[in-house]
């Protein structure tokens, strides 16, 4: 189309469209002066491509994190920056150290669901044994745990016990349950899993019912019915479903989404695919979102949409590295160490965004964390204060975030901006969630598509904010921003000494 020399040096997407072709037309335009058809002909090619291209992004007044760049036009003297979470102090009564761990919160309790055993059971100890359990714990503040007194099963020779779920292989490995959202759910089935083992070994070529994933549902996340396979078994597949398998009813896509355990070929890496259905009786044709870098395994993705911001799914995998830390003597051959990563992917897509591929959550100087799979996160992100979230670990911990606080864009003592693809919004403020030093300050100019200023609401209009909210509203000379609500516009955040963490309009 162009001539390779007056080619800008990639075009990987819409975000720079038009600063990488408007230099370009000038020249290329002289160049052609005598050629008016083909010169014509160009320039409107050139323009639906840069239409296109700067098509607005609608996002009405949703939330919008820096866990991506999704919105992202420009960064200039700013950058990302990974925050870990903080271990809270230990409970008096704690979850129990265990595997696949759910914790829900469900009006004002918080419920929580992990995988046991009975200590009477003599058979058979491989993964999906008849003698793994489920148990349930409820909370009222989501730090100190009860553990209810069911009566429902007889585990070690008692009913006096917290056990939900006995007695039922292969389900009860990866039973991780999840409280359905969707609009007009039947009373019964407020809550459903995914649940299934195939068993261990090489299954290529195994292509008949029963090793897939099956549905359960229950009307109050303790007495629980089977139902039908849901997800079936392919024959391609090495392995699959041997760790949580996470879904939910994903109000972004209006559809059940599960992200769930495989295994990439060639290489043999742990990895996760996805699979959707409109009823949670029949699934779409799993998709392998291969996250992985080179060498790397990852699994227990634990991918959930973010309360505050139901259209970005965050995720919080484990990477399994073979060869380091510890294991015990039974289980010599599998030594390794494992961590929490922090991964996003966005309503509908199919791959992750890995701004930060290092560890979220690092073992740390408890040496029992460096012992084998010791490091899972539970699944679900769960508000434990007015500006926290929770996020809860095998080993009985629990660690804390800021509201939004995955991901910020920062500044130093220079100061820097970012300015946005073109959107369009709804509502009448810019409310922003930061933190700034002393002499940090943040500053908002909304902008034409084209980068000029609007009138009242240029950085010479901006408040000057500084301080630490998770939810302040940003003032201009030009008032309210109603009378811009609904036509593009771009943001330009100017920072010094400042982490913002995430904006939405209201």
């Amino acid at each position: 189309m162009f001539p390779a020399a007056l080619m800008p040096p990639s075009l990987p997407d819409s975000t720079s469209m038009q600063s990488h072709l408007l230099p370009l037309l000038s020249p290329l335009l002289r160049h052609l002066s005598g050629r008016r058809a083909f010169g014509l002909l160009l320039l409107a090619g050139v323009a639906g491509l840069t239409a296109r291209a700067q098509a607005p992004v609608a996002i009405g007044s949703r939330l919008e994190l820096f866990v991506d760049r999704h919105l992202i036009e420009m960064m200039e003297r700013v950058d990302f920056r990974l925050h870990a979470p903080t271990k809270a102090p230990r409970a008096q009564s704690p979850l129990p150290e265990r595997h696949m761990v759910t914790v829900i919160k469900d009006g004002d309790r918080y419920r929580a669901w992990y995988r046991g055993k009975d200590p009477s059971y003599t058979g058979e100890t491989h993964t999906g044994n008849a003698g793994e359990t489920v148990h349930y714990a409820e909370s009222r503040d989501g730090i100190e745990w009860e553990f209810p007194n069911l009566g429902l099963h007889e585990v070690g020779g008692t009913r006096e016990n917290n056990v939900i779920l006995a007695k039922w292989p292969p389900y009860l490995t990866n039973f991780m349950p999840f409280l359905d959202s969707r609009e007009g759910v039947p009373s019964g089935e407020r809550y459903k899993a995914l649940a299934g083992y195939p068993g261990t070994g090489d299954k290529r070529g195994l292509d008949k019912p029963g090793h897939g994933l099956f549905a359960f549902v229950s009307p109050d996340g303790i007495h629980w019915s089977k139902r039908d396979e849901a997800i079936r078994y392919r024959p391609q597949w090495r392995h699959a479903f041997d760790s949580p398998n996470v879904a939910f009813w994903s109000e972004a896509e209006r559809c059940y989404v599960c992200y769930f355990r495989t295994w990439t070929e060639p290489g043999r890496l742990r990895s996760v695919s996805r699979a959707t259905s409109a009823d949670f009786v029949t699934w779409s044709d799993p998709v392998d979102m291969n996250p992985n870098l080179p060498g790397e395994h990852l699994y227990t993705t634990q991918t959930h949409p973010y309360l505050r911001a139901p259209h970005v799914y965050l995720a919080f995998p484990t990477r399994f590295v073979p060869g380091r830390g510890n294991a015990p003597e039974a289980d010599r051959k599998d030594v390794n160490a494992t961590d929490i990563l922090f991964m996003s992917t966005r309503a509908g897509s199919t791959t992750y965004d890995r701004l930060f591929t290092e560890a979220c959550i690092r073992p740390g100087l408890d040496p029992a964390r460096w012992g084998n799979r010791a490091n899972y996160a539970a699944l679900n992100l769960i508000p434990t204060g007015p500006d926290e979230l929770s996020l809860y670990h095998r080993s009985g911990d629990r660690y804390t975030f800021r509201l939004d606080g995955f991901i910020s864009v920062r500044a130093g003592s220079v100061e820097g901006e970012l300015v946005t693809k073109p959107i369009v919004f709804s509502g009448g403020e810019l409310v922003l969630n930061f933190s700034t030093g002393a002499a940090g300050a943040i500053r908002v100019e909304i902008q034409t598509p084209g980068g000029e200023p609007l009138r009242g609401f240029s950085l010479a209009d901006s408040e000057l904010a500084y301080g630490d909210s998770t939810e302040r509203a940003l003032r201009w000379k030009g008032g309210n921003l109603s009378a811009v609500a609904g036509q593009p516009v771009r943001l330009r955040f100017v920072l010094k000494e400042c982490d913002l963490y995430s904006y939405r309009f209201r």
